[in-house]
């Protein structure tokens, strides 16, 4: 009698997987008992526009764009740091001690988050020639990271260096 409630409870919970996936094709399917989500968005109508996926940057998937965007911050900002996470919240330890450093001299600093958009970081990588975060541009200059930031701190080129951005009056 156990052995028929166990078959007949199996069988139920069988259907209800099959009447539960039929319903929900268009967003999930049914493997090996586990439910898998589909990462595309539906083209029908009762997908609203604030669910579909936008891009951060309007690259419109070019390269060429995201490059011309790279050089533009360049150009624009005299102190441009492409880093992990925000100048008021770092997302790594590289990063916030680029900042910290760079806010010793009081200079705005232009900043885009690299984790919020895959190809903004190469399109940087592939505009400066290095492979690593975060990357210091000064007045058009690509500098480095945080290693050669400190470093010029250190031995008091970056002041030189920095001298004439406007509101540079160093922290004491």
């Amino acid at each position: 009698m156990a052995a028929a409630l166990s078959s007949r409870f199996l069988k139920g919970i069988a259907s209800l997987q099959a009447l539960r996936s039929t319903r929900l094709a268009s967003v999930s399917v049914y493997q090996n008992g586990m439910m898998r989500y589909s990462t595309t968005v539906p083209s029908d109508s009762d997908t609203h526009d604030d669910f579909k996926p936008t891009q951060k940057v309007p690259s419109g998937g070019s390269t060429d764009s995201l490059k011309d965007i790279v050089e533009n911050d360049v150009k624009e900002n005299p102190v441009m740091i492409y880093m992990k996470g925000i100048p008021e919240a770092p997302q790594c330890g590289f990063s916030s001690l680029a900042v910290r450093v760079l806010q010793q001299y009081n200079v705005p600093i232009g900043a885009r988050n690299i984790l919020e958009d895959q190809d903004l970081k190469n399109a940087v990588k592939s505009f400066s020639h290095w492979p690593t975060f975060p990357q210091i541009f000064i007045k058009g200059e690509f500098i480095g990271g945080s290693d050669i930031i400190l470093n010029m701190h250190k031995e008091g080129e970056l002041e030189e260096k920095l001298k004439d951005v406007s509101g540079n009056q160093k922290s004491q």
